[in-house]
């Protein structure tokens, strides 16, 4: 299976679910979307 990240940046804040583990990857939302998707794999791309 292809996994490919997304810069959801044209999607509002309160409609993307991020889990709690994700604050551990730093205050970024962006950056720690990528870092957390490197780190637990493409479970979460």
């Amino acid at each position: 299976m292809l996994s490919i990240p997304v810069w959801m940046h044209n999607v509002e804040d309160e409609k993307i679910f991020r889990p709690t583990a994700w604050s551990a990857f730093g205050s970024d939302n962006e950056g720690a979307d990528f870092r957390a998707c490197h780190s637990y794999g493409s479970i979460y791309i």
